[in-house]
C-alpha cells in the first residue's frame, strides 16, 4: 500500500514562494490561475497486509509527528492499495 502526503503552508501563513510564482505566471499572461500555494510530497510505502484503518492511523501520525511543522503547516494525504 501507498500513502501519498501532500504538505502545505497553512493559509494564514504568507507563503512567498507561492506568490511569487503566481505573479510569475501574471506576467507571463497566463489567465485562470488566481492563487499558488507551494509544498511538499511524501510518497510512503507501507507494510503489505496492514488494514486500512491501521494505515490511515499509522500515516497521520506520521504527518503530523515526523512530516510538518504543525504551527505553520497542514496536511492532505490518499491511500492507494
Amino acid at each position: 500500500m501507498k500513502a501519498h502526503v501532500y504538505v502545505t503552508l497553512k493559509r494564514t501563513v504568507l507563503d512567498a514562494q507561492g506568490q511569487t510564482v503566481a505573479d510569475a505566471l501574471k506576467r507571463m499572461q497566463y489567465q485562470g490561475v488566481e492563487d499558488v500555494r507551494q509544498g511538499k510530497y511524501f510518497l510512503l510505502t507501507l507494510a503489505n497486509g496492514m488494514a486500512q484503518n491501521a494505515a490511515q492511523a499509522e500515516v497521520e501520525r506520521i504527518a503530523r509527528e515526523v512530516l510538518t511543522n504543525p504551527v505553520i503547516e497542514e496536511f492532505t494525504y490518499r491511500l492507494e492499495a
